[in-house]
């Protein structure tokens, strides 16, 4: 488990599905129930489905228009905003993710969300998990146009909150946004080593990873 230099700390920048809910339900809905209810709504085979599907998925893979609800309504011809709800019961927080926030908001750090999650994936979110109160600011790629992935994602975010990225943590359970991040100057970057609770742990590559927030806040 990574020791934090918390005083070198003034503000943390977290992701949310995977890094504080868990990735469950995201990809049960994208890997099973959206198979499923594609083949049943356009009168094909589960198996022709995700022929159709995996194409798509892989071509838009990591960019904005993958995180947004109205491109993939549109490109599947399917209500997708109406289907995410039918598996609305499996959103829910990471084991002490609410523990973590409380306490660095006690310890007055400066907490902000920023998520590639299209606005109404978020607004479905935060109506089952009460995660608002804890953030100064709950940002979508999509209020910028760039997905974090994107350099100049993290242009327009210092633009809107003017935050060192120096003194800054960022936790993330996606390598590419947190190699982003790296590249803009984030100092203290952390993975999430089990960011799905029905899979086994991921390798982080060359990052440290959280496990436990119980254990990431010693030290606060």
């Amino acid at each position: 488990m990574p020791s934090l230099p918390w005083r070198d700390i003034d503000t943390v920048l977290l992701d949310m599905d995977g890094t504080l809910l868990d990735l469950h339900y995201d990809n049960h809905f994208w890997m099973e129930h959206l198979p499923k209810r594609y083949a049943e709504l356009h009168g094909v085979s589960r198996a022709m489905a995700e022929l159709e599907l995996q194409p798509l998925f892989e071509r838009n893979a990591g960019q904005l228009q993958w995180y947004c609800l109205d491109f993939w309504s549109a490109e599947l011809k399917l209500p997708v905003r109406e289907l995410k709800l039918e598996t609305a019961h499996l959103i829910a927080l990471r084991p002490d993710a609410d523990t973590f926030l409380a306490a660095i908001k006690q310890a007055g750090k400066r907490v902000v969300l920023i998520t590639n999650a299209h606005r109404d994936s978020l607004s479905l979110k935060l109506e089952r998990v009460e995660l608002a109160p804890y953030f100064e600011r709950l940002i979508s790629s999509h209020d910028y146009g760039f997905a974090k992935e994107n350099p100049q994602f993290w242009d327009a975010l210092r633009a809107d909150i003017d935050f060192d990225p120096r003194r800054s943590l960022f936790i993330d359970d996606t390598l590419p946004i947190l190699r982003s991040a790296r590249d803009f100057g984030v100092a203290h970057l952390l993975a999430v080593s089990q960011p799905d609770s029905r899979k086994e742990p991921k390798d982080t590559a060359e990052f440290m990873a959280v496990g436990d927030y119980q254990e990431l806040i010693e030290g606060l």
